[in-house]
C-alpha cells in the first residue's frame, strides 16, 4: 500500500496550521474518525471498523460522497495516514502532527488521482488546496474552543 501522496497526481496540496492546544487535544480529536460528523459539516457519516490500526477500514460520507478508507500509518500523537476511494478518485492522505512551542503543529497533504479529480481541476485547481486550509482551521477553531 502507498503511503506517500502522489505529487504529480492531477490534485496535491500540503498545508499546515499552528493549533494553541496540547497534542494530546489535537490527536484525540482528528483521530477520533467515528467523531467527525459532531465538527466537521462536510462530513454526514464515519465508521471505523477494528479500531484505530494500521489496516483498518472506515467508511465514510463527505460533500456526499461515498468513501472507503484504509488506514496505512497510525503513530500515537505523531502521524495518521490512509487512503481512500470513491467514484473516480484514489487519494493517500497523511497527517502529522509536532509539540510547538505554542501548542501543536499540524501537518497534512493529500493527493486526488483518478477521472473525478481531473475533472475536480478543470473547475477548480485549488480546490484540494482550499479543502485542507478549511479542515485545518475547523480542527483549530474546536480543538482551541473545546479546552
Amino acid at each position: 500500500m502507498n503511503k506517500t501522496v502522489d505529487t504529480k497526481a492531477p490534485l496535491w496540496a500540503r498545508k499546515e496550521i499552528i493549533i494553541e492546544a496540547p497534542l494530546e487535544n489535537v490527536w484525540n480529536l482528528q483521530t477520533n474518525i467515528e467523531g467527525w460528523p459532531q465538527w466537521q459539516s462536510d462530513i454526514t457519516a464515519a465508521q471505523l471498523e477494528g479500531g484505530l490500526k494500521v489496516g483498518s477500514i472506515f467508511r465514510w460520507k463527505a460533500k456526499g460522497l461515498k468513501i472507503v478508507s484504509t488506514l496505512h500509518t497510525v503513530e500515537p500523537q505523531h502521524q495518521i495516514g490512509w487512503t481512500g476511494d470513491s467514484l473516480g478518485m484514489f487519494a493517500i492522505h497523511n497527517w502529522t502532527f509536532t509539540a510547538h512551542q505554542q501548542g501543536t503543529k499540524v501537518t497534512t497533504e493529500e493527493s486526488l488521482s483518478g477521472w473525478m479529480a481531473r475533472l475536480l481541476k478543470l473547475f477548480d485547481s485549488h480546490f484540494l488546496e482550499k479543502s485542507l486550509e478549511a479542515t485545518l482551521q475547523t480542527l483549530k477553531t474546536t480543538v482551541e474552543t473545546t479546552r
